[in-house]
């Protein structure tokens, strides 16, 4: 006898008690409590850089409110707390390099990527070059040179852009990766020349949701950590769009996502997923 079939002709689910229920399963603390830099040690992200593949191995780290806001006035330092603030610095310690979108460089106004000297001595100690190699993805190369990080002489930024400008009157060390297809930019090209001429094996993206949203659609994300701040926003964001950590281009179709770690603290969440991603666009 078939199952009896819902108004549009679906057959129904069968009754509860023909069904095994769902599991869910509580996460507990262990009792053993993890400082942000401890935490990212255990992840070993080296050895994801290790692994032979023509692109670095990337990371997004976002912050939202439960409700999906991802700044408040143009800002996602509101959002966080203590530890979200030391996770974020711990990720940047650990990779190779830090990619951004130019937005977001001149929202946030990014300086030199780690500034702890301590910090950057251990970086050496492990491998890794003094600093992260900064890079900021810009359509027209149109950034403010007065911008703390492209005004320190110290620091090396590349610049992964479609266009033939150049930046003019920074103190920084400023070179392009210039990957253009039909006027965009090719990402996972782009992305290939940071590894092959940079040797930039992990690297992690901070933003901001249309920046998220490119790297999405060409299917070259790996991991995506989200501090989930425990606030309520309400509200469209700015210009009437509803600023999350992924916007503008909507996704061919939702990506799955794989929870590999959940951390808490002051009741703000911090969770690791890893990215089933796309297929990287040819």
């Amino acid at each position: 006898m078939c199952a009896p079939a819902d108004d549009a002709g679906t057959p129904a689910s069968p009754p509860d008690a023909a069904r095994a229920p769902a599991r869910l399963t509580a996460l507990r603390a262990s009792g053993d409590a993890l400082g942000a830099s401890a935490f990212v040690d255990g992840l070993d992200l080296a050895a994801h850089g290790r692994a032979a593949s023509p692109r670095p191995y990337v990371m997004l780290n976002m912050v939202s409110t439960v409700d999906g806001r991802a700044s408040i006035d143009g800002r996602s330092g509101p959002l966080g707390n203590r530890a979200d603030r030391e996770l974020f610095h711990a990720l940047r310690a650990a990779v190779d390099g830090v990619l951004v979108g130019a937005g977001t460089i001149r929202a946030e106004r990014y300086g030199p990527i780690v500034r702890d000297a301590a910090v950057r001595r251990r970086r050496v100690d492990r491998g890794l070059s003094e600093q992260p190699l900064a890079c900021i993805v810009s359509g027209r190369v149109s950034l403010p040179s007065d911008t703390p990080l492209l005004a320190d002489e110290r620091s090396h930024v590349v610049i992964l852009t479609p266009s033939a400008a150049s930046l003019t009157g920074a103190r920084a060390q400023v070179d392009y990766v210039r990957a253009e297809r039909d006027g965009a930019l090719e990402l996972p090209r782009a992305l290939s020349e940071l590894r092959e001429r940079y040797g930039v094996r992990t690297l992690l993206c901070e933003g901001g949701p249309h920046l998220n949203a490119e790297l999405l659609l060409a299917g070259v994300v790996d991991e995506l950590f989200v501090s989930l701040s425990p606030m309520l926003a309400g509200g469209e964001g700015a210009s009437g769009e509803s600023l999350r950590i992924v916007a503008g281009a909507e996704l061919d179709e939702p990506l799955e996502l794989e929870l590999l770690s959940a951390l808490e603290s002051d009741s703000h969440l911090f969770l690791r997923y890893a990215v089933a991603s796309a297929p990287e666009r040819a």
